[in-house]
């Protein structure tokens, strides 16, 4: 039997991951971020008009960019102690007829079952919706701005609910109903705030030892000169491992250390192919397996993550005290591994493996070398100074 989603437990999911909360709790970061991603939804549909035939990925990104509107919609209704089922219950009531309180049972199915159809693909009155709705959200915003809400919990109310209305119309119009928007914002919040972390099993726990990535491995990592360049030279147990890297490039940027960010994927991830080419444990008792996840191409994707990466965090002070990735950012990781196992890794798994990677290179880069080890078992990667 299907259960249906309330907007409690929606609000629920998304109130735990109001990160800011805690600090400031007032209307005005999630008013901003409401009329932010509306901007975002109008912004999409421009893309769209300008090239409707090369943008390609609009449907998904309209669900995305719904949903989104929805969670900021429901953190201002939160912070103004009231709940989405307080508005909802309204939507289609005149204001002499409107209740106080909402069902907490009422689900997001009941509140469409009244209003008009859901189309089955952004229709031509789309846009026409979106604009309504973004005049909602800008006339929201007008009257905070001049505080004519602060101390008339029934003019708030009022206008949340016809930022709510003009939502719904907008995801029918668009094809995507709010329980679908909000489902998939569920499963962004799960992918990037989970409740509880836990990892997905090692991809290759079912193999036979000689083709598994060491479970605990020590890398020793020294900065040497060679023909007249600095390269950095990796060492196991005393044994050479690859060969020494320089930075590929006119000006030093200490690229060379970037094997700490495979040593990491690895330790998070369970993900290297790279390592694994390095280590020679690919895994040959099946041919599809070595073939397209072990495969050279699985080993110039994650090159290209590490590279692309790296350039994104030289303009970020290498991610030193950072500790949160931008969402968009991890969303292209996973694009980039898009048809390979590392896509099943969670997107707070990868902000791991990004953030304690650079942690260590930054060890690493001051100290020209060290070791570093990583236990996969525990997920987990260190640096001990040389």
């Amino acid at each position: 039997m299907t259960v249906l989603l309330t907007l409690a437990s929606y609000e629920t999911a998304a109130r735990r991951t109001d990160q800011r909360r805690d600090i400031d709790d007032g209307l005005a970061f999630p008013l901003l971020g409401l009329f932010g991603e509306t901007g975002s939804l109008l912004s999409e549909v421009k893309k769209k008009q300008r090239d409707p035939v090369a943008y390609l990925g609009y449907e998904d990104t309209v669900l995305e960019e719904l949903g989104d509107v929805l969670w900021y919609l429901a953190a201002v209704t939160n912070r103004a102690h009231l709940t989405l089922a307080d508005l909802a219950v309204n939507l289609d009531r005149d204001l002499e007829c409107w209740q106080s309180t909402g069902d907490k049972d009422l689900t997001f199915t009941a509140i469409e079952a009244s209003a008009q159809p859901v189309a089955s693909e952004p229709s031509p009155e789309f846009e026409t919706a979106l604009l309504r709705l973004s005049a909602e959200v800008g006339l929201l915003m007008t009257d905070y701005n001049a505080g004519r809400l602060q101390q008339n919990r029934s003019a708030l109310k009022g206008r949340l609910i016809a930022v709510l209305r003009a939502l719904r119309t907008a995801g029918h119009e668009a094809g995507v109903p709010l329980s679908k928007a909000a489902q998939s914002n569920l499963e962004k919040i799960n992918d990037r705030w989970p409740r509880t972390r836990q990892p997905p099993p090692l991809f290759d726990a079912g193999f036979p030892a000689t083709e598994q990535l060491p479970r605990r491995l020590k890398i020793r990592i020294e900065e040497i000169e060679q023909d007249g360049k600095t390269a950095a030279r990796l060492t196991r147990d005393g044994v050479l491992i690859g060969d020494p890297l320089t930075d590929n490039r006119a000006e030093d940027d200490d690229y060379r250390f970037h094997d700490v960010f495979h040593l990491s994927y690895a330790a998070h991830l369970g993900w290297s192919p790279t390592l694994r080419r390095l280590l020679k444990v690919k895994r040959k008792s099946d041919p599809v397996t070595d073939e397209v996840q072990d495969g050279a191409r699985a080993v110039l994707i994650e090159e290209g993550i590490a590279t692309w990466i790296f350039n994104h965090a030289q303009r970020l002070a290498l991610f030193d005290g950072i500790e949160t990735l931008d969402y968009g950012l991890l969303k292209s990781v996973r694009r980039f591994v898009s048809g390979y196992e590392a896509e099943n890794c969670p997107l707070w798994l990868w902000e791991d493996a990004i953030l304690n990677g650079y942690k260590v290179f930054r060890e690493v880069r001051t100290h020209r070398g060290g070791t570093v080890t990583i236990d996969m078992d525990e997920r987990k990667i260190w640096f001990d100074a040389p």
